[in-house]
């Protein structure tokens, strides 16, 4: 019984938290053409004032539009805005804060070909 309900903790816990479920451009792609933005979808909803995201080029200089959003219709949806971007390796940097007062954080990259 101890097990069960040590068990059942644990998966309230890690079920607390905004993982990271899906990108676009999606983690690690290689995508022709610059995107006009970049949209994280998460696992749970999102606390606006305190979630963020970035997005780097290869020197580590912020290249998007410093208008990061959570989605009114979706709050799960976290994104910002693009300029052009020229060909290049850039790295998305993200905070995430969930409804629930649990923080994540994470990196990933894209490449824009030619």
């Amino acid at each position: 019984m101890f097990a069960l309900l040590l068990m059942m903790v644990a998966i309230s816990e890690v079920s607390a938290h905004a993982f990271l479920d899906h990108a676009a451009p999606a983690v690690g792609s290689a995508i022709r053409g610059s995107p006009a933005q970049v949209r994280l979808w998460f696992t749970q909803e999102l606390e606006p004032a305190f979630s963020t995201v970035k997005v780097l080029d290869r020197s580590g200089t912020q290249v998007d539009k410093q208008d990061k959003q959570v989605d009114r219709a979706n709050p799960a949806l976290l994104q910002v805005s693009l300029p052009e971007l020229a060909p290049g390796k850039y790295r998305v940097v993200w905070r995430a804060l969930s409804v629930d007062t649990h923080v994540t954080e994470g990196d990933f990259t894209f490449d824009i070909v030619p």
